[in-house]
């Protein structure tokens, strides 16, 4: 569908939906205040009277065309407000995630030499305070809320935003006229921002993405997934990420569809009810966890309870297959008495999911479109701003992630000989188009500038025929990419044999017992996991059970909970060829977090860390060999 304006830069995007809807009660943004009153929604005129309020300020405090502009901050309205206002007059957005520590926040402010540094909360302006003096290009802090300790303020370089924002409304009649010139001057080439990589091998990376690359990515995505101005999208994924910040912002806008604010990730689900989107961009661990909590309700109700359940679910997958006659009024049925529940538990609105940043497994999709929640899953990395391709609504494919993307090119390059084996561009539709395994490669106008600062790296990753090279591994099926793993996930066994962990991990996340998995065997006879139990189901079945523990440590320990991942994991056996199944376990007291280092901002799992930190369990299961 196309987008609700015409626009050729994200400058372009903003000037032509504020005029679009001016003197309109359109609703751009809504913020849940921390006082648990209902959501506030904010109209564009007030949108566009505060990102001119801000970009005179910007220009008064020194920030030229091409200026790095930081942000740490979580998904809110300021942070909107300063990256429009950013685009407005050709800055540059660097944003961090929140997440980070004040040493990794200090080398990406002195690697993209950052004027400006934005910061949400009292937590993140330690950070900021810990590292100003270390970032010679820093001029100054600008604190969203006012923190809770007023010696924060004693430093003569923090101030706080509402003050900035007091300031920046005084000085728009005299810059009005310098921010209309600049705007008009932002051209596609330029860049727009610099999103780093996680770092979890080496330091972070800067790809330099430009108004081009997100454009496009943009506009392509409007082809594949129709976006009404009805809309309204639930926000919480980091916008720092470029899958978000994309698909979850600058495509909902140009769509004209409502962004609300989540108050965090840890109340998305209470905020689905509260803003009732329609549409909601989630990596796949929100749909593992949705998928976990109805099961177990299922498992601890009644026989009855349980048949209903999977009459249900085999009514919702022949509806989502395609049948219909006597299966749609079964599946009438089947609502009222099962989905219609899960339903009321995402607001009731929703058109369908967005889910990214990893692979979905295809049990769990199958179940949500069973009950008529669909789940658009896609692939793209931060380097191609970020989507590559995607499923459509209403042509599905569970265990793909769909068609390339106008415009977009996608080459499977086999690993042995680097020989290019297979190719699609986003115009080809062939529903027969099969190809072996091999590196995924990518060409287009979404593929970022490169690195920044960083020439190196940048010829690392695309090559001289202008292919940047994912580092997945995946196939064509019938048209549509499968991605298989990452190539530096791949564990080689004693018998050199080559194992991708994912598609194994992904089998087990449909367990009730099972958290999180990690397949651990390199070099090794067999393979082995550490698994993460869900410590929920775990107690309540040793309070049934009367089995007493003083630890978490303890109870995992016990020989009888044991036998039950032994049990659990042997049901699997038969999905797995004989290499690849999982011989032996050790069970992790503790869940892997962001917060604890072993998940990235995106909630991938971190392996090296993991293998590092526990490596004593990894050298117990195998030392006996």
């Amino acid at each position: 569908m196309p987008t609700v304006v015409a626009f050729e830069t994200l400058t372009d995007l903003f000037l032509n939906l504020s005029k679009k809807y001016a003197n309109t009660d359109k609703v751009a943004f809504a913020r849940k205040p921390s006082n648990g009153k209902p959501y506030e929604e904010i109209r564009w005129d007030e949108v566009y009277d505060d990102v001119q309020t801000m970009a005179a300020y910007l220009i008064k405090h020194g920030v030229e065309a091409g200026d790095r502009v930081a942000l740490l901050s979580e998904n809110r309205y300021e942070w909107s407000i300063v990256d429009l206002a950013l685009q407005l007059i050709g800055g540059v957005n660097v944003s961090l995630y929140t997440s980070l520590p004040a040493k990794q926040c200090e080398y990406i402010l002195q690697n993209s030499g950052a004027k400006l540094f934005f910061v949400s909360t009292g937590i993140q302006l330690k950070k900021a305070q810990k590292v100003f003096d270390n970032c010679e290009e820093l001029k100054q802090v600008i604190a969203f809320d006012e923190p809770n300790v007023e010696r924060y303020l004693d430093d003569p370089y923090v101030t706080l935003f509402e003050k900035v924002m007091a300031e920046g409304l005084k000085l728009v009649p005299e810059l009005e006229e310098e921010i209309q010139r600049r705007s008009q001057v932002v051209a596609p080439e330029d860049l727009a921002t610099l999103v780093y990589t996680s770092g979890t091998t080496g330091k972070p990376k800067g790809a330099m993405l430009t108004h081009r690359n997100i454009v496009s990515n943009v506009k392509a995505a409007h082809q594949m997934i129709d976006i009404y101005d009805e809309d309204r999208c639930l926000s919480f994924l980091p916008l720092c990420h470029s899958f978000e910040r994309t698909a979850g912002y600058y495509a909902m806008m140009a769509g004209g569809a409502e962004i609300y604010y989540a108050e965090s990730v840890d109340t998305v689900a209470k905020n689905m009810t509260e803003a009732r989107p329609t549409i909601l961009i989630s990596v796949p661990r929100l749909f593992e966890k949705i998928y976990n909590l109805v099961t177990k309700s299922i498992d601890e109700g009644t026989a009855i309870k349980q048949k209903i359940f999977e009459w249900a679910q085999s009514v919702g997958q022949k509806y989502a297959a395609g049948q219909r006659g006597l299966v749609s009024l079964q599946k009438k049925l089947a609502d009222k008495l099962v989905f219609d529940k899960l339903k009321e538990r995402t607001g009731g609105r929703i058109r369908f999911f967005v889910s990214g940043g990893a692979a979905l497994p295809p049990k769990i999709g199958e179940f949500f479109m069973g009950a008529g929640l669909n789940i658009l899953e896609g692939y793209g990395l931060t380097e191609t701003s970020p989507v590559m391709c995607c499923n459509t609504l209403g042509d599905e494919r569970m265990g793909t992630v769909g068609k390339v993307l106008p415009g977009v090119t996608v080459a499977i390059q086999r690993l042995e000989d680097s020989q290019v084996i297979g190719e699609l561009s986003g115009e080809d539709y062939p529903s027969d188009f099969n190809s072996e395994q091999g590196e995924i490669l990518c060409k287009g106008p979404n593929v970022m500038k490169g690195y920044w600062k960083n020439d190196e790296a940048t010829a690392e990753m695309i090559d001289s025929e202008g292919y940047l090279h994912t580092g997945d591994v995946g196939r064509f099926n019938r048209g549509n990419l499968q991605i298989t793993d990452r190539i530096k996930h791949m564990i080689v066994n004693a018998g050199g044999k080559n194992i991708y962990p994912g598609p194994i991990e992904d089998l087990f996340k449909t367990s009730k017992w099972i958290d999180q998995l990690v397949v651990v065997g390199e070099r090794q006879a067999y393979m082995a996991a550490l698994v993460v139990p869900d410590f929920e189901v775990l107690e309540a079945h040793a309070e049934v059970k009367d089995i007493e523990y003083l630890s978490m440590e303890e109870l995992i320990g016990k020989e009888e909970i044991q036998n039950i991942y032994r049990r659990e994991i042997r049901s699997y056996a038969h999905e797995l060829a004989s290499h690849e199944k999982i011989r032996d376990f050790r069970l992790v007291p503790n869940e892997f977090t962001v917060e604890t280092g072993e998940l990235t901002p995106t909630l991938k799992v971190k392996r090296r860390i993991i293998e590092e930190k526990y490596g004593y369990l990894i050298d117990d299961i195998f030392e006996t060999d």
